[in-house]
C-alpha cells in the first residue's frame, strides 16, 4: 500500500469515528415485525408487504436490485415524510430487512436523498457492503458515496457520488446529484442554498460523469459534458441550452455505460428540459455513441434499461402512433418493436433470461384503474402475451409531481420475484410479488 493509500484508508476509518454513521444503537437493533399479505384485489401471484407501519418506505429504482446477492436481505429507505420535498437538513434511514428472519434494522441515517430514488441505495457484489449517498463537508456539502459494512456499522466515505455501481463492485459512477435535480427533481439530493450549483449554456468541460474507485476512494471525471456534446450530430439544435446528465447505468457485464443526457434552457424553472438523448460508451469513457436521438425521444418515450445481454437496451418509445416496448443495440442499430399489439408503460425490465418483462403503469396510462391504481404487468415476449398480476394503489396523481410514488418494480437476481412500491392504505410501503409460478 502506498503512503497516499494509507492516508486515504486512515481518512476512511476516521469518517466512521467522526460520526458518519448517526443511527443510534437502539435503532441498530434488529426488530421483528409481521409480513402482511396484500389482498385488496385478486392477484395472479402471492404479494406480500415486507415493511412495517412505522414510516414511509421505498426501494431505489426499477433497474436497481434491492435484493442482496444471496437473496436473503432487502435494502430499503425509510423516509421521514411523504407530503413534502426534503430540505437540505432532513434525514432518512437506510434499513436492511432480513427476509428469512422477518426483521428490520436501521443501519445508517443519511441527509442525501430524494423522493424518487432515495439515496441511490445499492448492494455490492456480496451481502457485506451497501452503497448510498450522504452529504460531506469534504465535498463542500455535496453528496458522496458511502460504503457501509452494515453488519459492523463501519462506514467509508468515497470522493465521488453514486448513481450506479459496477457489477464487480470496483467503481461507482454519477453526475453531481445537486445538478441532477435541475433536470429531474427528486432523483438527486438537496444541498444547502449556499452550496448549490447551476450550469450555464453550453457543455461544461469540468462537469460530467464522475467515476470513483471503491478500492482507493478516488474520483475522476470519466466523461465530460463537453466530450458528449462533441459526439452528437446536429449541434445547432442545442444552441443556448445547458447540458446535464441524468440516469447512468453499467451494463450487466460491466463493459459499457448507458447515459441519459438532457439539454435545458438555463433560465427555465428547475426540472424542465427540452431534449432527452440516450448515449452509451465504454467504461473507459471512449466510443461515445447515440442510441436514441432527441428526434425519436420527443415522439414519446422514457425509461431505458439494459437487457441481460448487455448488448441491447429496452425502452418505452413511440416509433409510430403509440407507446411500445422497443429494443435496439447500444449504438441505436437493429431497432425492433417487442410487440405491435402490446402497449408500453411505466418502468419495464427484462428478467435474466430475456423472456419476460415486468412493468408498472402511470396513473394516466390506459391499463391503470380509474382511481389511478397502477397495473403490474407481466409480458411473455416469446408468446406475445401479457397478464396483469395485480393493481396497486400508489398515491395516484399527486401535486407537485415530485411527491408521486411510482411502483418501480425491480426483479430479484434469480428472476423469480419482483420488489415494488405501493400505498394501498395511503402510506408508502414496499411489496414483493412471488412470480415463480408465472415465469416457470
Amino acid at each position: 500500500m502506498t503512503t497516499n493509500r494509507r492516508s486515504f484508508a486512515a481518512g476512511l476509518c476516521a469518517a466512521f469515528v467522526s460520526g458518519r454513521v448517526r443511527a443510534q444503537e437502539r435503532q441498530r437493533r434488529k426488530r421483528a415485525f409481521d409480513f402482511r399479505p396484500y389482498r385488496k384485489t385478486p392477484t395472479l401471484a402471492p404479494v406480500t408487504c415486507v415493511t412495517p407501519d412505522d414510516g414511509f418506505y421505498i426501494h431505489t429504482f426499477f433497474d436497481v436490485c434491492p435484493f442482496s446477492p444471496s437473496g436473503r436481505y432487502l435494502a430499503v429507505l425509510r423516509l421521514p415524510f411523504q407530503d413534502r420535498k426534503p430540505d437540505w437538513k432532513d434525514t432518512a434511514d437506510v434499513c436492511v430487512i432480513d427476509l428469512q428472519e422477518r426483521t428490520i434494522q436501521t443501519v445508517y441515517t443519511t441527509s442525501a436523498f430524494g423522493m424518487q430514488t432515495g439515496a441511490q441505495l445499492q448492494w455490492g457484489a456480496t451481502d457485506r457492503h451497501l452503497y448510498f449517498n450522504d452529504k460531506s463537508g469534504k465535498a463542500g456539502g455535496h453528496a458522496v458515496a458511502i460504503r457501509l459494512d452494515w453488519a459492523s456499522g463501519k462506514a467509508q466515505e468515497l470522493e465521488g457520488p453514486i448513481y450506479h455501481i459496477a457489477p464487480d463492485e470496483s467503481a461507482v459512477i454519477s453526475f453531481n446529484l445537486d445538478l441532477i435535480n435541475w433536470v429531474q427533481d427528486g432523483y438527486g439530493c438537496v444541498v444547502a442554498p449556499q452550496h448549490r450549483l447551476k450550469l450555464g449554456a453550453g457543455a461544461a468541460k469540468d462537469q460530467g460523469l464522475w467515476h470513483t474507485s471503491t478500492s482507493t476512494g478516488r474520483k475522476r471525471l470519466l466523461v465530460s459534458l463537453a466530450a458528449i456534446f462533441e459526439a452528437l450530430p446536429n449541434k445547432d439544435m442545442y444552441r443556448g441550452l445547458a447540458f446535464h446528465l441524468f440516469h447512468s447505468k453499467f451494463n450487466p457485464q460491466g463493459t459499457r455505460i448507458m447515459q441519459v443526457v438532457r439539454a435545458r434552457d438555463p433560465e427555465s424553472e428547475e426540472g424542465r428540459y427540452q431534449h432527452g438523448i440516450l448515449t452509451t460508451f465504454k467504461t473507459d469513457g471512449s466510443d461515445i455513441r447515440v442510441a436514441v436521438p432527441p428526434e425519436l425521444w420527443k415522439r414519446g418515450g422514457h425509461h431505458p434499461n439494459w437487457m441481460p445481454s448487455g448488448e441491447r437496451l429496452l425502452m418505452n418509445l413511440t416509433p409510430k402512433d403509440k407507446l411500445r416496448f422497443c429494443t435496439f443495440g447500444w449504438d441505436g442499430s437493429d431497432f425492433q418493436v417487442v410487440s405491435e399489439s402490446i402497449l408500453g408503460s411505466g418502468h419495464p425490465a427484462y428478467e435474466k433470461t430475456g423472456r419476460f418483462i415486468f412493468t408498472d403503469s402511470y396513473p394516466r396510462e390506459p391499463m391503470s384503474l380509474p382511481d389511478g391504481s397502477s397495473a403490474l404487468r407481466l409480458i411473455d415476449t416469446r408468446r406475445g402475451e401479457e397478464r396483469t398480476v395485480l393493481h396497486m394503489f400508489a398515491l395516484g396523481q399527486v401535486n407537485p409531481s415530485v411527491l408521486r410514488l411510482d411502483p418501480h418494480p425491480a426483479w430479484s437476481r434469480d428472476g423469480k420475484r419482483s420488489c415494488f412500491n405501493g400505498a394501498p392504505e395511503g402510506r408508502r410501503q414496499v411489496f414483493i410479488a412471488d412470480l415463480s409460478s408465472l415465469v416457470a
